[in-house]
């Protein structure tokens, strides 16, 4: 009588600790395929930001820079390549979160890719920048100080715009600087495409009406 008493316990417990098993496991797994999306869709983004970079290095005109419309283009490359923050959320959503997804999560996501997408762009402008155009601080501040010259500016802003820029040259050296100074170009428009694309693909549960 004990022993089947104690063997139909140890069925119930052995039940109950599979079925926590299972749960952990597929959530485990859930979470596994979830990093997957977000590193995948990070690269992606880091890639396409990136591919102007890549392409003057590849084509040899790395330094051929168009200051007047290199942020045009920049921006625009952002843009597309942040793209990838909607995919993946999208992603996230219907395939590993049941079809619904918290606004701070999905902004997670969309953090998380921004990470990922930027450090892929700080890391290839480090090489093209040490490897290819290691003058391109001096440059920029010609670029600048020619701009401003035909702006008609008097010649003490002139003056201190000139001490302004030699000093960043210098600091631009500075690989901690340069990384820090990249990072604030890409990353705040990641954050602002993040915030807009957990406001559009959040969805809370529907929750089951009673029936009558």
């Amino acid at each position: 009588m004990k022993t089947a008493r104690a063997a139909k316990i140890t069925r119930k417990y052995e039940c109950v600790l599979g079925c926590v098993i299972e749960f952990y496991g597929h959530r485990s797994l859930k979470t596994k395929h979830m990093k997957k999306t977000v590193l995948i869709c990070g690269l992606v983004a880091g890639l396409i930001s990136t591919s102007l970079f890549i392409g003057l290095m590849l084509l040899g005109k790395a330094g051929q820079e168009d200051f007047k419309n290199g942020m045009i283009y920049g921006y625009t490359l952002q843009i597309l390549a942040f793209s990838m923050i909607f995919v993946g959320t999208k992603i996230t959503r219907d395939k590993y979160n049941e079809g619904v997804i918290s606004f701070g999560k999905a902004f997670r996501v969309g953090l998380y890719i921004t990470l990922i997408a930027s450090t892929v762009y700080v890391a290839v402008w480090l090489i093209d920048y040490y490897f290819f155009i290691p003058d391109f601080a001096e440059k920029y501040g010609a670029h600048v100080l020619k701009e401003l010259k035909a702006s008609g500016a008097s010649e003490a802003v002139i003056t201190k715009q000139t001490a302004e820029m030699t000093k960043f040259s210098q600091l631009y050296k500075n690989p901690f600087f340069n990384a820090l100074i990249t990072y604030s170009e890409i990353i705040p428009a990641g954050l602002i495409i993040s915030l807009i694309s957990a406001g559009i693909l959040k969805r809370k549960r529907k929750e089951s009406v009673p029936a009558v």
